[in-house]
């Protein structure tokens, strides 16, 4: 990596480092995930203010070291931070989206211009509100899934390959299973809640916001549980989104 770059980058977190620094997570779109240190963001008056805040779509230049990165330049791309603070629901699934991505992002390991692409496309659709933000998250978290290798079945068991539909849900198994697969632990899962997700996966929004709000719940338990699973421990913030 070259010692001054460029990249676009959206904000994961932010958190004080000294009196006046602050260390920001980064998901860029050809670096991966960085961390670099903003000097003197904290001041009042900074050059930076509110561009390296969460929720961000920023132009930086960065100067490569050996731990931390320094961002020496930003420039707004687009801000989102003003409508998903704004309302709740939002605030809460669009955090989500971004502790999920943090989790599953391996620094400067292997980046996808996919995976930076779905997170702002994720928060664009937040922040307009046209789409309930629990809805826009459970379709991100699968899709998120899909590109870190970790889609669950839901069309084939996923032990045996036996076609479906099937009713039960074993997210260490990956995904549907069929009576004969069935383990201790599976849970039981309604087709209209399956459908709902390959809906999600597949973004067909008018099948999506058809749906009812027990299917939608269903959904989203699955899918939450499926990345817990993987994560080997919660997202958190997951548990403060309104469903």
């Amino acid at each position: 990596m070259q010692k001054l770059y460029r990249d676009d980058a959206i904000v994961l977190r932010t958190h004080p480092l000294g009196e006046a620094d602050r260390i920001i997570t980064l998901l860029t779109r050809r670096h991966g995930k960085v961390r670099a240190v903003a000097k003197g963001v904290r001041r009042t008056g900074s050059r930076f203010g509110a561009r390296l805040e969460p929720f961000t779509l920023v132009d930086l230049q960065l100067h490569a070291g050996r731990n931390l990165h320094t961002v020496t330049q930003a420039v707004t791309i687009e801000g989102f931070a003003g409508p998903i603070a704004a309302d709740y629901s939002r605030f809460t699934a669009a955090t989500a989206m971004l502790e999920t991505t943090d989790r599953l992002t391996d620094d400067v390991v292997d980046p996808s211009q996919r995976g930076f692409l779905l997170l702002v496309g994720a928060m664009r659709t937040v922040a307009a509100g046209e789409i309930p933000a629990s809805l826009v998250l459970d379709s991100f978290l699968l899709r998120t899934l899909a590109l870190a290798g970790w889609s669950p079945e839901l069309r084939v068991c996923a032990t045996c390959g036996a076609d479906g539909p099937h009713h039960a849900f074993d997210v260490s198994a990956g995904g549907l299973v069929c009576t004969a697969c069935r383990r201790p632990g599976a849970v039981a899962a309604r087709q209209a809640a399956i459908e709902h997700m390959i809906f999600l996966m597949a973004g067909d929004w008018e099948n999506v916001l058809d749906s009812e709000q027990t299917t939608r719940e269903e959904a989203s338990r699955l899918i939450a549980d499926t990345i817990t699973w993987h994560l080997e421990r919660s997202v958190r913030s997951l548990g403060y989104v309104e469903r």
